[in-house]
């Protein structure tokens, strides 16, 4: 829901960062990966209940996140680096309740996997969809950006970055946030098969 607006507040400045990358001979690719090694060290921290520092590093393999995009725009966008890209995003958003629920089993373990496979209905809406659009060569007016067709819905990239940060910062308060994200990801899940039973009737 607000990836549109914070993508283009930040956009002037992922473009002037992604030139200086470019400069010094760092591909889109080396950025994707950089981005989600940093993410997965978010991950472990997270486990260790180092929440700080777990949020310091997801804040900055979502900054690369969005780098690797401009990167790509400024030199020559790929469709390897699209597939690769994507690849990692999901398994860097499961791999957040997943380390939430190694911290603290006990309290952590069932919200998480309700998240995860939250997280597995909008993952999948998002690919159909852009997989059905690709074949009816549906263009993406809302990000002309992106490799594929990029559908959105009220849990977006944005959401749900702000989600995991309340979760580092208020980790007791990881179940009721946990429960309340899958709640709002399940209404982006029903409109996304909305969208879609009617677009490709």
């Amino acid at each position: 829901m607000l990836d549109r607006a914070i993508q283009s507040a930040i956009k002037p400045v992922l473009n002037r960062a992604a030139q200086g990358l470019v400069r010094l001979g760092i591909g889109a690719d080396a950025v994707t990966v950089t981005g989600f090694v940093v993410g997965m060290a978010a991950a472990v921290a997270i486990a260790f209940q180092a929440y700080l520092l777990g949020l310091g590093l997801l804040l900055a393999s979502r900054l690369m996140d969005g780098l690797d995009g401009a990167v790509a725009r400024a030199t020559q966008p790929t469709d390897r680096g699209g597939f690769l890209d994507i690849t990692l995003d999901f398994l860097f958003y499961a791999s957040i309740p997943l380390a939430f629920a190694i911290a603290h089993p006990a309290q952590n373990a069932l919200p998480a996997a309700v998240l995860l496979a939250a997280f597995i209905g909008t993952g999948s809406s998002f690919l159909a969809f852009a997989v059905i659009a690709e074949k009816h060569q549906v263009p993406s007016t809302a990000f002309p950006d992106k490799s594929f067709y990029f559908l959105g819905g009220l849990t977006e990239a944005t959401e749900t970055l702000i989600a995991f940060s309340a979760m580092c910062l208020w980790p007791q308060w990881f179940p009721q946030i946990a429960y309340g994200f899958a709640v709002l990801c399940a209404i982006t899940i029903a409109m996304r098969i909305g969208w879609g039973w009617q677009r490709f009737r």
